[in-house]
């Protein structure tokens, strides 16, 4: 009983306290704007099926793909067992599925240990991968610090896990031929029915059931321990992989998002529409393109704590590879820390953080009239949004359909058409195609060729 009570309680409190992150989460989400872009609900399902459940772009990197692929349908299958543990805990039970599933409980938890096992191994390959044979795109400087820990936590967290399995299994297969009363038999096991006798076989009783409720405790803490480890954790893509492939652009991916303001004063210039000559009042001047992350789409914020820090992205991005500063997951990464910032400083309720121009009539602070004086600019350098060529190698190269260049694009529009700002080798194409209509500065009208070809014909 006492562990029952124990049981729900830690339960409780683990549930309790995630729920609260995963708020905070969906509110930092929703900093962003309104995107009604149409989206084929057919389309959506099947992206999110083949590439976040089907796992299908993993695999244009096989050998990466084919680990990645043992851990994720381990964990999968362990589910089963959770629930399991779940229910035992709560009721006070001992394998509550095993009397009633007969050989299939036998069957299921074989897969389970023989994914466990595979799991194992592609646990320690990944270590390696990431602290052995330093795999480069893990070692670039966006990687320093905190990612580098947070994926070694995540594999030694697997690691404890998968200690938690086998010896709970490990002690309970021994106690099944002592005591099968209370331990109900789960059949011939692949790897606990050798190696818990291996292991455990010469141990008192006593030893046994402290060895199997150590494992038991082990294996759900460290679960507990990972809900809400979740959220501070680029590991959160196993969650938000499936709405973010979901709601993912539709559209080709050499297709931009269109401005309609732009596009009626270029058909203006062009003498496509009537120029009546009147302006808009000063006080209605569109803002272009998104300074910071309350300028972006609630989409482009998902996809920034969707990112799994792969680096799929900038290792075929061709600025980076060219040494430019360009890195379109720190990019993503930059996002997600500055939305964090927001939200922990809309949570602190400051009045500091008010716009200067509100603050006298300002009671509480939202993101409506947030300012804290900086902005994605703080984060993100102009020199890396220079460095973008629009190639979409990037967009091509992530697993879970994230794009980089999106935000990249809204923060170039910002400080070209709001700023006015830019590289100084760019303001010359932009000052022709403003005259001219032309990239190149030419001594006549884009057209002149066509009125003079004209004439020459009518001359003949």
């Amino acid at each position: 009983m006492l562990q029952q009570i124990a049981f729900i309680i830690i339960t409780a409190i683990t549930f309790g306290y995630a729920g609260k992150q995963f708020l905070k989460i969906r509110r930092n989400i929703l900093l962003g704007k309104d995107d009604d872009t149409p989206l084929d609900s057919g389309q959506s399902w099947k992206n999110m099926f083949l590439i976040a459940f089907g796992q299908k772009k993993m695999f244009k990197r096989w050998i990466p793909a084919v680990f990645h692929l043992f851990i994720y349908v381990a964990f999968l299958f362990t589910q089963i067992e959770l629930i399991e543990i779940m229910i035992d805990g709560i009721f006070g039970q001992h394998r509550f599925f095993a009397s009633y599933l007969g050989g299939l409980y036998t069957m299921i938890i074989n897969s389970i240990e023989i994914l466990s096992l595979l799991a194992f191994i592609a646990t320690v390959v990944f270590l390696s991968r990431r602290n052995l044979l330093k795999i480069p795109r893990f070692q670039m400087s966006e990687m320093t610090g905190w990612p580098t820990l947070d994926g070694n936590l995540i594999l030694i967290g697997e690691l404890l896990l998968l200690l938690g399995i086998f010896s709970m299994n490990g002690a309970d297969k021994v106690l099944q031929g002592i005591d099968p009363a209370h331990y109900p038999s789960t059949g011939p096991l692949a790897v606990s029915s050798w190696l818990g006798p291996a292991l455990f076989g010469g141990l008192e009783t006593g030893t046994l059931q402290i060895i199997e409720r150590m494992g038991w405790w082990l294996h759900i803490l460290v679960v507990f321990a990972f809900i809400n480890y979740l959220p501070k954790s680029k590991h959160l893509h196993i969650m938000f992989a499936f709405p973010n492939t979901f709601y993912a652009n539709q559209n080709s991916r050499g297709e931009m998002e269109n401005m309609p303001e732009i596009m009626n004063e270029v058909k203006s210039m062009m003498g496509l529409t009537e120029d009546t000559g009147e302006m808009p009042p000063e006080d209605e001047l569109p803002v272009f393109g998104s300074k910071d992350v309350m300028d972006l789409s609630w989409k482009n914020i998902l996809a920034a704590y969707t990112c799994t820090e792969c680096g799929r992205c900038t290792s075929v991005c061709p600025a980076n590879l060219t040494g430019k500063k360009l890195s379109p997951r720190k990019v993503m990464m930059d996002i997600r820390d500055r939305a964090e910032e927001i939200g922990e400083k809309l949570d602190s309720g400051d009045l500091q953080y008010v716009k200067e121009e509100l603050k006298a009539e300002a009671k509480t602070l939202t993101k409506d009239n947030f300012d804290d004086g900086k902005s994605l600019f703080d984060y993100i350098t102009r020199e890396e949004l220079h460095a973008c060529t629009t190639c979409n190698a990037c967009v091509e190269a992530c697993p879970v359909l994230i794009n980089p260049l999106d935000p990249i694009l809204k923060m170039r529009r910002y400080e070209i058409l709001t700023e006015s700002a830019g590289p100084g080798d760019w303001l010359p194409m932009f000052n022709s195609i403003e005259n001219g209509g032309a990239v190149w500065q030419l001594p006549d009208e884009r057209e002149q060729w066509a009125k003079d070809a004209v004439a020459k014909a009518n001359e003949a």
